[in-house]
């Protein structure tokens, strides 16, 4: 069986967005010792967080993933910072990585902006560091968002490179698993933009701590248009919030845009805004209080985390022992 990676930054509570794009997709990938989900602690810090709140935030990802479904006994959870063959993988990868590489990632031109000289060298490398969390696992896929592709690309020509140089055939080739439509969830207030935690207006997304009310009240705010709901799917052409409301629903419910038009269509938004709000509290409200019942007791939160630890370290540490050797590094002495 292929052995699955993918990791998240505990950068707040989820949002619905990071449930129906990333987390609720890991849950039928469980696999025992082959799958493997981080709360990627160290990618977080290549922008400056608050010590006392990135410790907090990264237990309540943790209480946020196993309330998902993600069950720290059939797969291996746990924090990137607790397997130091990480960070010992990616000094390598940063000498293995061409400054011309780097300079082609969208990403880093995105969250530098135009102060470029300002970001913090870890920014800048973050893809090698991406990279080594995969390849510390020989893991061969990686279920990410299309906005990821690029990096997994970088991570692949960083292990050819490897292999290419030292004259081996030590890391595999890894396979994006690219989420379909449904994982792009909008912001409730812009539909051009993705629902993020970083926006702030919290009108604009559903936080999975979000109460019944809460949901309710904003998904009646949620923008819309004047017109009713489109018949068909190539009726939502150009209206971004009906397409996102309607997506919305559609992956709630597991099914399709054409499916929530054949019920919905013709109407107009507010019984259809009621129906939506119905669905996310009955689907949101036990996972709420699923983490709201780990986060009281956290210390099982963190024992859990630390034996995922554990087994990710029995993992990575002899794949990146054995990378070590490879480049010449003198064993340690036992």
């Amino acid at each position: 069986m292929p052995r699955v990676f993918s990791g998240i930054q505990p950068s707040g509570v989820p949002t619905l967005g990071n449930y129906l794009g990333a987390i609720r997709n890991w849950v039928p990938m469980q696999n025992g010792d082959e799958s493997l989900f981080c709360v990627v602690d160290q990618h977080a810090i290549t922008v400056f967080q608050n010590p006392a709140e990135l410790a907090q935030a990264t237990r309540e990802m943790a209480a946020a993933l196993i309330a998902c479904g993600l069950d720290p006994a059939r797969c291996i959870l746990f924090v990137q910072s607790h397997v130091p063959a990480h960070v010992r993988l990616a000094w390598i990868f940063n000498c293995v990585a061409r400054l011309g590489w780097l300079n082609r990632m969208t990403q880093f031109k995105d969250k530098a902006g135009k102060d470029r000289e300002a970001a913090s060298t870890g920014l800048y490398v973050y893809p090698n560091l991406m990279a080594a969390d995969i390849h510390a696992y020989h893991a061969t896929s990686v279920p990410v968002g299309d906005d990821q592709r690029q990096h997994l690309e970088l991570a692949n020509d960083i292990a050819e490179k490897f292999n290419h140089d030292y004259g081996v055939a030590f890391f595999p080739r890894i396979e994006p698993m690219i989420l379909g439509v449904a994982a792009r969830v909008m912001s409730l207030r812009d539909g051009t933009k993705k629902m993020s935690k970083s926006d702030p207006s919290d009108q604009s997304r559903i936080n999975l701590t979000d109460d019944a009310d809460s949901i309710a009240q904003k998904i009646r705010r949620a923008r819309t248009d004047a017109e009713p709901l489109p018949s068909e799917v190539a009726g939502l052409e150009g209206r971004a919030e009906a397409r996102n409301l309607v997506g919305i629903l559609a992956a709630i419910t597991d099914t399709d845009a054409a499916g929530v038009l054949r019920l919905y269509g013709g109407s107009g938004f507010g019984a259809f805004k009621d129906t939506l709000a119905e669905a996310l509290v009955a689907h949101l409200s036990p996972i709420a209080g699923e983490m709201r019942r780990l986060l009281a007791d956290p210390g099982a939160v963190d024992a859990a985390l630390h034996l995922g630890a554990e087994r990710a370290a029995a993992i990575a540490d002899p794949i990146v022992a054995e990378a070590e050797r490879l480049v010449g590094f003198l064993p340690p002495r036992r």
